[in-house]
């Protein structure tokens, strides 16, 4: 499959002959986690060492996205195009991917990049921008099981972006000004449509804006660890998805769980990087 990465002089055949003819004379791979809210790109070299990432909104377009997150991925590595032996492609959009020589779920992918990052982990919770996964994993990575909610956005990157816009914060400060909090506001519901009614009840009841953040923190929480349970939660944890960046639900999570948490330095990429690192398994043998 041909396909184009950039505006310059840039064409990279990706089919399965090719990565035959040329999987001896290149050592980069690809993994484009295309996701409903971002889209993610992760290079690998031969060692597994990650050479450079990229994120990009999802929007409207999501193949125009994967190319986009793909080319600035590339570039910041520093890497010819051409010598990208595999682009493995995942995450919900995935089958838009047009440079994929493979395509792999995102259950997979987040399994493999968390054992990579952090190789005690036994469990991956996911909490992405419209969903949350937990995903039971043995010491191989390989996984054992897993459970998802994709029905309902409570507790995921659009719950907390809903409920920052009604608070009138930043979405990135959510965490830190819920740390703030005086008391703990427990909420009675945790649909996202009448959490965000009850907010702002809350607000014209005058309760302050800090409380607020935590009790919702608290009861994103609660919803993660009603879905780690059902595959069993054990020692060590490893999160990913956007929403690890909320330092209020990660504290809160912690407490409920009770179990060491692992935080990766850049949480949203690491189903990109299972993708390169499947991608440069998958090249051994083709």
């Amino acid at each position: 499959m041909w396909c184009k990465i950039n505006d310059n002089d840039v064409v990279v055949n990706l089919n399965k002959q090719s990565c035959c003819e040329v999987s001896l004379a290149v050592s980069y791979y690809a993994g484009v986690d295309v996701g409903s809210v971002s889209c993610k790109a992760a290079i690998v070299d031969a060692s597994k060492q990650l050479l450079a990432s990229a994120i990009v909104p999802t929007g409207a377009y999501c193949r125009e996205a994967a190319l986009q997150a793909l080319s600035a991925a590339i570039e910041r590595a520093r890497v010819n195009p051409n010598d990208l032996a595999v682009v493995v492609a995942t995450g919900y959009g995935r089958d838009n991917v047009e440079c994929r020589a493979f395509s792999v779920t995102e259950i997979t992918c987040h399994a493999v990049g968390a054992i990579h990052l952090f190789p005690k982990t036994r469990l991956v919770i996911d909490v992405g921008g419209q969903d949350c996964k937990a995903i039971r994993v043995d010491e191989r990575g390989t996984v054992i099981d897993f459970v998802m909610n994709d029905k309902c956005a409570a507790g995921t990157g659009r719950f907390f972006e809903v409920m920052a816009k009604a608070l009138g914060i930043e979405l990135e400060d959510f965490g830190e000004i819920s740390l703030k909090a005086s008391k703990q506001i427990k909420l009675s519901s945790v649909c996202t449509v009448f959490a965000e009614s009850e907010v702002i009840s809350l607000i014209a009841r005058g309760e302050r804006v800090e409380n607020i953040l935590l009790g919702l923190c608290l009861s994103a929480a609660e919803r993660v660890k009603k879905l780690a349970q059902k595959v069993g939660i054990i020692e060590e944890v490893t999160i990913t998805g956007g929403v690890a960046r909320n330092i209020g639900f990660i504290e809160a999570l912690s407490k409920l769980l009770g179990v060491r948490m692992n935080i990766p330095e850049e949480p949203q990429i690491v189903g990109a990087i299972g993708a390169a690192l499947i991608a440069l398994e998958k090249s051994e043998w083709m």
